[in-house]
Order: C-alpha cells, then structure tokens, then sequence
C-alpha cells in the first residue's frame, strides 16, 4: 500500500493489469487510471482500497483515487481461476511500462490454489467483467482484512511452517 499511496501521490488515480506475458513478462502492471484500456471482457480481480492498512476490514467501498481496479485479460483468468493471486512487491526493476519502474521495487503475483469450497463460492457468483464495471457494477464490500503485512500471511510458501 505505500508503493501505491506513493505512485498515487506522484501519478494520481491507478490502475492495475496483470500482464499476460510478452515484453514484460507476467509481472501486475500499474497505470494511471485510465490509461490502459480494459476489454468488455477483461475480468476484475478485484479493488485496491488504499484507504486500508495490514488487518483492516473495510466499512465502505473505496472511490476516486482510493480505488485502484486489478483487471486480468479474459483468457488469462480462465487459466487462473482457481488460484487466489497476491500482489506483492520486491525488490528490482518493474516491467517497462509500469510506474513502479523508477522506485527500485516491482509489483510481483504470488498464487494459492483455492480450496474445492472456495473454488465452488467462486463458481456460484460469475466475475465482473469490463463492460459490467463500465455500466456501473462494484463487486461486493470485502468481510475480511485484504492487506496483509508480508505475502506469506496470504500466501504460505509450501512446505515452510509458520511460528
């Protein structure tokens, strides 16, 4: 959330786009909002609320420049809806295009394999695409903390135990 507060502060309104390969690989690509234009397709994996910090549960929906969308390609997220993506940032050089690019830190995607409950919520209720989201459509207000202080509280690094 500080890496985004910051480009935030520098760049205004973002969004984000998790890169389907080519020149800049897989990595989350982050823009000004607006710049990147998302398909009626492209899925939306969900909102940013940088409003919030570690273990905060939101009491509303983030708006304006508190709300940045993260959008994946249509065909990107049939190969990866079973798998909860965590963006995370590290140490290095983002891909060309994205804003972290001069900070020195890059936006990274770690995964977890939902579970088969999981996986049978998620099928319950389809995802918000571009031409939903250009109509007006939110998804629903999170029930839980969506920012964790390392990505490991998210996403277990298999076979290390957690003290």
């Amino acid at each position: 959330m500080d890496l985004l507060r910051r480009l935030r502060g520098n760049h205004g309104g973002l969004m984000m786009h998790q890169s389907g390969g080519c020149c800049d690989g897989s990595s989350p690509m982050c823009y000004p909002a607006g710049e990147f234009i998302v398909g009626d397709r492209d899925v939306l994996l969900g909102v940013l609320d940088q409003r919030l910090d570690v273990g905060v549960v939101p009491d509303s929906t983030p708006d304006g420049d508190d709300a940045v969308p993260v959008w994946i390609s249509g065909s990107q997220f049939e190969a990866w809806k079973h798998t909860q993506l965590v963006l995370d940032v590290v140490p290095g050089r983002g891909g060309g295009f994205s804003l972290e690019t001069p900070e020195g830190k890059r936006f990274l995607s770690r995964g977890r394999a939902f579970t088969e409950a999981e996986n049978a919520s998620l099928a319950a209720s389809p995802p918000l695409v571009g031409a939903d989201w250009e109509n007006g459509s939110r998804p629903e207000l999170p029930t839980e903390a969506q920012v964790v202080a390392e990505a490991s509280d998210a996403c277990p690094v298999p076979g290390q135990r957690l003290t």
